[in-house]
């Protein structure tokens, strides 16, 4: 029997011999695809080559994607489980023609696939087609010799594919197995179309796109069809292996097994085994996330890995695991998988270290969530209600991560339900904010049309700028809002595109050159410069003399101080990478960088804040490299050469046949398509400025070089002395001098603290005489001198100690703000008197708000004027209380 990795290598050695190139995954973080949260199909990468935007150098490809589903608009994740084949991470099976082959070959193959080398039954075996594709239902039957009966016509909704309202799009062709009546659902008619059952296993989508359509909904035939198909591994994987879940094949029993080994429970195919397939999931996409960059935060990508993350912690509960354990199943999931993905096994030990620490703090978000459970129990049965609100099971899933199930579970135990309308409606709310905040950009702009136009005539700009700051060149073409145009004049802002340029285009985190181009007739003042489709650059500036027309002859000339500026960060870049990965340790990768002429930024995976000592190592190194003064060679190389030779590659990166290497002495070596030094030496002198974090997981630095670093330390310098001035001392004595200032301030502080515990001490004793009784409960009220909240606190504690049985209400003003306190004995709390809903009724009162304990709340307000107001309802408030 075959396993999943057998499978997946049978797949693309069989696509590799019918002409096919083999391509690695791309990155479950999209390149360059702000309309994508995660990669969630084989074509996304290809996506531009289908569009037309890019030109590639194969014109067949097959590949296995790593793919997620969670959040955005395929969201698996609260299927996961529950079905015999949903999950968050799973790996789709492709091959793909780019105006080659098309239905036809892509029938024909997928049959010889299925039939022959996966040996499956062809009288079990399904097609489904577009209502009107009557071409495709031909061909099934001329290729492949299945009956008609078998061939079914289905709508849009099944059968109709599109990149999006616009674009590429045509008829699909999904082949089916019959697994067999005993996998029947209960559905009156059970059949293909009908029901959605395991008896009728969807295995493989043929796509045939053939047509254009544009903003009115009419599609025109493409001129050069093209294919996209896939499978889905872990369901061929269910079929060829004869199991009836995804869940049972090899490639996901070893992560059950093992949570077996660690809650030394026995899995079931049933509900009870719901658990321990959402953690063997959520296990895989976790470790594949984290790999490819993605660390748990509260927004975007690290968001939905916090939930899936989260959510197998919750369920490791479920079967009694009350410890951190996720992290365990990495090891696990890398020995079944780093064989096909690589870098997994790189990146395991950073990887558990994530896991790890998001569980720990997971552990310690359930304890404080719990205490706001006892908060929201205590004032639902204060107010009588027997319902937790949706808006309360919401505050909690959404602060604290509690899934609706486990709020369900807690309301059950205190006797109360949860409003689940309530909360789905704070669910939608929450969407539609996110629909709102998220900048989708489905369709290809105007701009970015006229760019893939041009990329197609004019093709690729050739760069001279590694050797050349000036070249002669003809004007190909001129862009004046969004609009190619024949002549610009002064004024213009305009964008230009010449046949060849020493301009760099903004790439590689490298910002664009600036500079002059310059004809007979006029110049350009150029201020930036990009890199578009096809490798077309395009230069963005303002005529600032005459006019230009397109055919022109150019003179084009970079800012060469900025260039030089640009080189010292950019060189500098490969030293901090290479620095922190020895100072902090190999697990150190670029997660972004910024090169500008003014200052350097690099982000990188680290899970912890680096430390003074730490960062001082990293510019001792960097500066030791510039001090040797090494030699900056560039050499070109296939991506495999390069990485033969130890080059430290971008995961995730695209790049092209031929690369770039920069070497640096014998200590940094990486690809790089960006200008660099001659020698380490040019960069001056480095400095980092700071270090701070910008994610779980990820830490940025920021530094400067050369003129950077003299105009760094000479604003430094400044403030020295100035602060030298205000302390009256020599810039040499400062430190001395403030260490003097400190203390003499912490001596005063101490005085000032004890002269007003002493005053708050006599100011209680006279407030004693102010204490009424209200249906028998001794109640304090009043406006008191305490100069912040923490004061006011110690002022009540110390009435209400001294009280015995009391609510004490104290309210102070401090500059504009208003500060209250109420605090209620545990004695009254029994009797139905409730802080936090009588400082809630007192701060209202002077303009504020707040709320807390029943037997301690605190509160602000914005109306000084009114304390003594607010502070007089308090009487009336318990009296309302007391039962």
């Amino acid at each position: 029997m075959l396993t999943g990795n057998e499978i997946r290598q049978k797949f693309l050695q069989y696509f590799e011999s019918k002409g096919h190139t083999r391509v690695d995954s791309s990155s479950l973080v999209p390149h360059n695809d702000p309309t994508l949260l995660f990669a969630n199909a084989g074509m996304n990468q290809f996506k531009d080559i289908f569009l037309g935007l890019e030109k590639s150098s194969f014109n067949r490809a097959t590949t296995s994607q790593k793919c997620v589903r969670a959040g955005g608009k395929h969201n698996d994740l609260d299927t996961v489980g529950r079905t015999a084949r949903h999950h968050t991470f799973f790996e789709m099976l492709g091959n793909f023609s780019f105006g080659d082959y098309f239905k036809r070959d892509a029938i024909a193959f997928a049959w010889e696939f299925l039939t022959v080398e996966m040996g499956l039954p062809k009288d079990k075996l399904y097609a489904t087609i577009y209502l009107d594709d009557d071409e495709a239902f031909q061909l099934w039957q001329e290729v492949t010799g299945i009956p008609v009966e078998r061939i079914i016509r289905l709508g849009e909704k099944d059968n109709f594919w599109a990149m999006g309202d616009t674009g590429p799009c045509g008829p699909c062709s999904e082949i089916l197995i019959d697994r067999g009546e005993e996998l029947r659902c209960k559905a009156e008619v059970c059949a293909i179309g009908e029901c959605d059952c395991d008896r009728w296993l969807e295995i493989w989508n043929l796509v045939f796109m053939q047509f254009n359509r544009d903003e009115s909904g009419v599609m025109t035939p493409l001129p050069k069809p093209s294919i996209d198909t896939g499978m889905g591994l872990e369901r061929i994987t269910s079929v060829v292996q004869n199991v009836a879940s995804n869940y049972d094949t090899d490639l996901l029993q070893p992560v059950i097994k093992a949570v077996e080994g660690l809650c030394g429970k026995s899995y079931h195919r049933d509900e009870r085994g719901f658990p321990f397939r959402v953690i063997a999931d959520h296990s895989r996409a976790c470790t594949f996330l984290i790999s490819d960059g993605v660390a748990p935060s509260n927004d975007g990508r690290g968001y939905v890995l916090r939930r899936i993350l989260r959510r197998a912690v919750r369920f490791g509960k479920v079967l009694e695991i009350n410890k951190p354990f996720l992290y365990e199943m990495v090891p696990v999931v890398v020995e079944q998988m780093g064989g096909a993905y690589p870098e997994l096994k790189e990146k395991l030990e950073y990887v558990q270290q994530v896991i790890k620490l998001e569980e720990e703090r997971f552990h310690l978000t359930l304890h404080e969530g719990m205490k706001m459970v006892g908060e929201i129990v205590a004032r639902i049965e204060a107010e009588g209600r027997r319902t937790i609100s949706g808006d309360e099971a919401f505050t909690l899933y959404d602060t604290y991560g509690f899934p609706l199930d486990l709020t369900e579970d807690i309301g059950e135990e205190h006797g109360l339900t949860v409003d689940k309308e309530g909360f789905e409606k704070s669910m939608a709310a929450q969407r539609q904010r996110a629909r709102a905040a998220r900048h989708e950009t489905g369709a290809v702009t105007q701009l970015q049309e006229l760019y893939a136009d041009l990329g197609h005539k004019l093709g690729a700009t050739q760069f001279v700028g590694y050797g050349h700051n000036e070249a002669t060149a003809n004007v190909q073409a001129l862009i004046v809002e969004g609009v190619r145009v024949d002549r610009v004049e002064k004024g213009d802002e305009v964008q230009l595109v010449i046949n060849e340029t020493p301009f760099y285009g903004e790439s590689g985190g490298q910002v664009g050159d600036a500079g002059l181009i310059s004809a007979e007739t006029g110049k350009v003042k150029i201020n930036d410069t990009k890199k578009v489709f096809n490798n077309m650059i395009v230069h963005l500036g303002e005529v600032v003399e005459g006019y230009l027309t397109e055919g022109a002859l150019v003179q084009a000339a970079i800012d060469l101080e900025r260039r030089e500026a640009i080189a010292r960060n950019h060189t500098t870049t490969h030293l901090v990478h290479k620095a922190l990965k020895e100072v902090l340790g190999e697990h150190v990768n670029q997660a972004g960088s910024l090169v500008e002429p003014d200052k350097l930024r690099f982000d990188f995976n680290h899970l912890a804040a680096v430390t003074p000592e730490e960062l001082a190592k990293v510019e001792k190194l960097v500066n030791e490299q510039i001090l040797a003064a090494l030699p900056v060679e560039v050499t070109e190389t296939s991506v495999d050469e390069a990485k033969a030779m130890g080059a430290t590659a971008l995961f995730g990166e695209k790049y092209g046949n031929v690369v770039r290497v920069v070497k640096i002495g014998d200590y940094s070596l990486e690809l790089c398509g960006g200008t660099h030094l001659k020698n380490s030496s040019q960069a001056g002198v480095f400095k980092l400025v700071s270090e701070s974090g910008i994610g779980a997981g990820l830490r940025r630095v920021e530094a400067v070089t050369g003129k950077g670093t003299l105009d760094y330390l000479k604003s430094k310098e400044e403030t020295l002395q100035e602060i030298a001035s205000l302390v009256k001392a020599a810039p040499h004595e400062v430190v001395r001098r403030v260490e003097n200032l400190v203390q003499s301030l912490k001596e005063a502080e101490r005085e000032i603290s004890a002269l007003q515990g002493k005053l708050a001490k006599y100011e209680s004793q006279g407030l004693l005489d102010q204490v009424k009784e209200v249906k028998g409960v001794k109640v304090l009220a009043a406006q008191v001198g305490a100069p912040d909240m923490d004061a006011l606190r110690s002022m009540g504690d110390m009435l209400r100690d001294k009280l015995g049985s009391a609510v004490v209400a104290l309210g102070s003003v401090a500059g504009d703000k208003v500060n209250f306190v109420v605090m209620v004995t545990k004695d009254l709390v029994g009797q139905g008197v409730h802080a936090g809903n009588i400082i809630k009724e007192v701060a209202k009162a002077a303009g504020g708000g707040g709320g807390g304990r029943p037997d301690m709340a605190q509160a602000g307000g914005k109306e000084p004027g009114k304390v003594a107001e607010a502070l007089s309802l308090v009487e009336g408030l318990v009296a309302g209380q007391v039962k």
